[in-house]
C-alpha cells in the first residue's frame, strides 16, 4: 500500500476510521516556519460535519504535533502530526461486512488484501483520512499565503443549482475569496447556498445524497511553476485531487468546456497592463504547456454522491459468493462537497509548495527574517 507522495515535500498518510488515530508525516519543510495553530484548527473546522447535511459523527479532530517543531517552529526535520478517534460506532459496520457496499472500495479492498484490511469505516480508505490531510494542507496554505498566494473554492453547481462562478477580476476573485475561506458552506450567492442546503436536506430525508461540482482559484502565481509533461501543474494538482476520495473528474480552465469552442474563441489573447505581460481572458486557467503564466490558476473539481445512502441496494455477499440485499445503518453524509471544499484546496496547496520547491529548492519556504546566531 503506497501512502507516501511528493518529490521535495512529501507527506506519508497513516491510520484507519476506525483505529486509535489517524495523522500524516510531512517530510521536506523548511526550518524556522512559524506554524499558525489557529489556522490549522480553522481549516479542520470546516472539515468538520455540521447540521443535517452531514454524517452525525462528531469528532474533536484536536492534533498533536509529535516532532518537527519546537517552540512553534520547524526544525526542518520530519513533522509528525496525530489526530486520535473519540467517535468509532464500529458496532455499526459488523453485521455487514461481507455484504459489500456499492461505489465503496470494499470489493477492490477485499480483492487486493484478501480480507486482512480493516472494513471498519471503510478502514483506510475513508474520508476520515483527509483530516490530517487538511492540518497537513493548512500548513502549506500558510507558506502560500506569506507568499502573497490565495487558494480559495466555492461549490460551482450541486445537481442543477448553480452559484455565481468566480469572475474574471482578480480584485474581486481575491474579494470572494475572502468571503468563501470564512464560511463554512461554500458558495459565493448566500441564496445559491441555501437552495444547495435545502436540497441536501431532502436528499436526506429520501436516504439518498448528491454531487457537484468545486471551483478553484489560485491568484497570486508567478510565471515559470511546472515543467513540460510529466512534471506539469496539470499532472501534479490533478494527480493529487484524484487522491481525494469521491473525486471522479477533474479539469483546467474551461475543461470539457473547450470541446465546444472555436481555437479563436479558446486562444488567450497576450497583452501589456502596467508594464507586466496578461492574458486578456484565461480560459486555460493560468497554464501554458504545464507552466503557469501568471494568470489565475483555475480548477474545477468533480464530487459524486456519497455512496452511503439508507435505501436497499443489490450486493452481494463476498463470502458466500452469491447475491444479497443491503440496508446501510450507522452515520453517514447527505452530501460531501461542502466538506470536501477544504481537503481540495489542501491538496492544490501541496502540490503546489511541491513545485515552487522543484523550482526554488526548499528554502524557498523559510521565512526571510535574519535567523538567530547569524550576522
Amino acid at each position: 500500500m503506497k501512502n507516501t507522495w511528493g518529490n521535495n515535500l512529501q507527506i506519508s498518510l497513516f491510520g484507519e476510521s476506525h483505529g486509535p488515530a489517524i495523522g500524516v508525516v510531512i517530510d521536506g519543510l523548511g526550518a524556522g516556519i512559524e506554524l499558525d495553530m489557529a489556522f490549522i484548527n480553522g481549516q479542520l473546522d470546516k472539515r468538520k460535519p455540521k447540521g443535517k447535511i452531514s454524517t452525525q459523527r462528531q469528532e474533536g479532530d484536536q492534533f498533536e504535533i509529535v516532532s518537527g517543531v519546537f517552540q512553534g517552529r520547524t526544525t526542518g526535520t520530519p513533522l509528525c502530526l496525530l489526530i486520535r478517534n473519540q467517535s468509532q460506532h464500529s458496532k455499526d459496520y459488523e453485521a455487514t461486512k461481507y455484504l459489500v457496499r456499492p461505489s465503496h472500495a470494499d470489493f477492490t479492498a477485499f480483492e487486493k488484501y484478501h480480507g486482512y484490511q480493516d472494513y471498519r469505516g471503510g478502514g483506510h480508505f475513508s474520508g476520515r483520512i483527509t483530516a490530517p490531510l487538511v492540518a497537513a494542507g493548512a500548513i502549506c496554505l500558510q507558506i502560500l499565503r506569506d507568499k502573497g498566494i490565495t487558494v480559495a473554492s466555492h461549490i460551482r453547481t450541486c445537481k442543477g443549482i448553480e452559484d455565481i462562478p468566480f469572475s474574471n477580476d482578480q480584485g474581486e476573485i481575491l474579494q470572494a475569496a475572502a468571503l468563501l475561506n470564512e464560511r463554512y458552506f461554500p458558495t459565493i450567492s448566500a441564496e445559491a447556498g441555501e437552495k444547495m442546503v435545502s436540497l441536501i436536506e431532502d436528499a436526506h430525508k429520501k436516504g439518498d445524497s448528491v454531487g457537484g461540482v468545486l471551483e478553484t482559484v489560485v491568484v497570486g502565481m508567478p510565471t515559470a511553476i511546472g515543467e513540460p509533461f510529466f512534471g506539469s501543474v496539470e499532472s501534479v494538482l490533478s494527480g493529487l485531487l484524484f487522491s481525494v476520495p469521491a473525486v471522479k473528474g477533474v479539469a483546467f480552465g474551461e475543461g470539457f468546456g473547450f470541446a465546444d469552442l472555436y481555437g479563436s474563441e479558446a486562444n488567450d489573447a497576450f497583452a501589456v497592463e502596467n508594464g507586466k505581460i496578461v492574458t486578456k481572458t484565461n480560459h486555460n486557467g493560468g497554464i501554458n504547456g504545464g507552466i503557469t503564466n501568471g494568470m489565475p490558476l483555475r480548477i474545477q473539481t468533480v464530487i459524486k454522491p456519497t455512496p452511503s445512502i439508507y435505501q436497499e441496494q443489490d450486493t452481494v455477499d463476498y463470502r458466500k459468493g452469491e447475491n444479497a440485499k443491503l440496508t446501510i445503518h450507522g452515520r453517514h453524509d447527505p452530501a460531501i462537497i461542502h466538506r470536501a471544499r477544504v481537503v481540495v484546496d489542501s491538496v492544490v496547496a501541496i502540490g503546489l509548495v511541491d513545485l515552487f520547491c522543484e523550482r526554488y529548492g526548499y528554502t524557498w519556504m523559510e521565512p526571510k527574517e535574519e535567523k538567530e546566531g547569524t550576522q
